[in-house]
């Protein structure tokens, strides 16, 4: 098995098509016109996991809107390249929470996307040999 797809609320589809596939520079895999709905469906350059898109349409989804893991980070956007993705999303409008810190787990930045959805920014310390 592997995990093929997860979605994440947002306002409208074209805000976060905007986002995805403008800011952070994401894929457009699928946008499929169901009538009442859109199957649209996103991915970083280069991974097999995809993101759907999906409209909150409830109130109870409208309220869950940045709040699907309560506040915390739940997004891992991991880079070759910290300092060239960090400028290049820097001037493309987001604003990181933090400033870039070193962790034993690597290079990270925290930031919100436009939805409220906490994100870290990631260059991954390569495995130590043995561990």
């Amino acid at each position: 098995m592997k995990l093929a797809a997860f979605s994440i609320l947002v306002p409208d589809y074209d805000t976060g098509l905007s986002f995805f596939c403008g800011t952070l520079g994401f894929e457009l895999c699928e946008d499929i016109d169901q009538g009442r709905k859109r199957w649209i469906t996103v991915r970083a350059p280069g991974s097999d996991t995809q993101i759907v898109l999906a409209r909150a349409d409830t109130p109870a989804q409208k309220a869950a809107l940045g709040q699907q893991a309560g506040g915390r980070v739940w997004l891992f956007l991991e880079t070759d390249d910290f300092a060239r993705d960090y400028a290049r999303l820097t001037q493309a409008g987001i604003d990181f929470e933090e400033e870039p810190r070193d962790e034993p787990y690597g290079r990270v930045a925290v930031f919100r996307d436009p939805f409220g959805n906490r994100w870290d920014l990631i260059r991954r310390t390569p495995a130590r040999a043995g561990g």
